[in-house]
């Protein structure tokens, strides 16, 4: 058993799997990852939950191996949030500044603040997030106006909601293990904070989190979350095409995405054969490769697109000087970096986890729980949000020290 200290889980409900990372925070600063569990997904679509009772008991059975693991019971939650019902929207406010003296005050910041975030929802809508974007002082951007001269002071917000009921199915599946949800952290916040530098956030980089249900992306300029979203478009996008096109089942239409397909058309010979299971057993059957490689090239061209035409003018890409980055289990695709040039202009890779993770979790479909744990790291220590306080690669790296797989 590990010494009783702040014991906290992280939980993504995916469409493709549950996952659960647990968390010790040792010594006021540093966090210990001591447990992992998963389970296979039941009840959930698009990452909505359809089936409580089902995803209920893949959520708490991916818990329980996880606590089993850590050898400690969770304290607290932090429950990405993914979904096409997740939509945000742009407001801002702005006050003149209230001394004699023209120097900006807390409470001017305090009201800019108010009034930038005071913009009604309908009823079946609430606040998830809201991200702040620079301050600007009579026009000027600066990082903290407090105690500088001006004359109007400026602030937005990208404001993040969602749908109220879904948002509290996930909620009510994990009280219902007698566990405390801490936070509610977008699910691309966490993965593009695990995937990025501050210094690439600061030049401006475009994250998508590509899973099998859903695409969560984030567009960082300034060091800022500029803008998020999620579409109910996947990697299960290209199976169910791959099982239509080539009469497969869905199992086998998934094995053959994850060998043989492609984010580009490589193939130049149309007499080339790839197998389905390759034993050459019977019921094997061999397949054009370029018959395979143009659906699943189709596909993941849409999905980019489809990404581009939601980010609308918040896509410059002069300002996205660090480019493209792609996680999430599908970004394993190969060539997918290539496909993503090609659509966005830009430089595109897979984002890198840290280095120092054990084996199994240096998987890029581990990339949001990772950003989730980091979250709580700076929740708990230092009461700053990863969207608010972004940190250097090498800062993260340092905090992270012991991989449970490794002990």
């Amino acid at each position: 058993m590990i010494s009783k200290s702040r014991i906290i889980g992280a939980v993504e409900i995916g469409t493709h799997k549950v996952s659960v990372l647990v968390g010790e925070f040792a010594g006021g600063r540093r966090l210990n990852i001591v447990g992992l569990g998963s389970c296979s997904s039941q009840g959930v679509i698009k990452g909505s939950i359809v089936d409580f009772k089902a995803a209920s008991d893949c959520t708490h059975a991916a818990i329980e191996a996880a606590e089993r693991k850590a050898g400690a019971r969770i304290d607290g939650i932090y429950l990405a949030q993914t979904g096409a019902h997740l939509d945000g929207f742009y407001h801002e406010g702005s006050v003149n500044v209230s001394s004699t003296d023209n120097l900006v005050g807390r409470q001017d910041i305090e009201t800019v603040g108010k009034l930038a975030r005071g913009k009604e929802l309908p009823a079946e809508r609430t606040m998830v997030h809201f991200l702040r974007r620079p301050y600007r002082l009579d026009g000027q951007t600066v990082p903290n106006p407090e105690m500088l001269s001006g004359r109007k002071l400026e602030v937005g917000f990208w404001a993040v909601h969602g749908d109220k009921r879904r948002i509290s199915d996930g909620i009510h599946l994990v009280n219902g293990f007698n566990l405390k949800v801490d936070e509610i952290i977008l699910a691309s916040l966490a993965s593009g904070t695990m995937v990025t530098t501050i210094e690439e956030r600061k030049n401006g980089v475009l994250v998508l989190d590509i899973g099998r249900g859903t695409t969560d992306f984030v567009l960082y300029r300034e060091g800022y979350p500029w803008m998020t979203g999620a579409i109910p478009v996947g990697g299960d996008h290209l199976t169910n095409d791959l099982a239509l096109g080539l009469r497969l089942t869905s199992g086998q239409a998934e094995a053959m995405k994850l060998r043989h397909g492609s984010a580009v058309i490589t193939s130049k010979d149309r007499n080339e054969k790839v197998w389905l299971n390759g034993d050459f057993a019977i019921g094997d059957r061999h397949f054009p490769r370029m018959a395979v490689e143009q659906i699943t090239a189709v596909r993941i061209v849409e999905l980019l697109e489809v990404v581009k035409k939601k980010l609308g003018p918040a896509f410059v890409p002069e300002m996205l000087g660090a480019g493209v980055v792609l996680t999430g289990g599908t970004s394993k695709l190969m060539a997918i970096d290539e496909a993503a040039t090609q659509v966005f202009g830009l430089p595109a890779r897979r984002g890198d986890l840290p280095t120092n993770l054990a084996d199994e979790l240096r998987d890029p479909g581990y990339s949001t729980v990772l950003g989730l744990l980091y979250y709580g790291l700076n929740q708990i220590n230092e009461r700053s949000p990863i969207a608010a306080a972004p940190r250097a690669q090498g800062g993260l790296m340092e905090r992270f020290t012991r991989m449970f797989a490794n002990s």
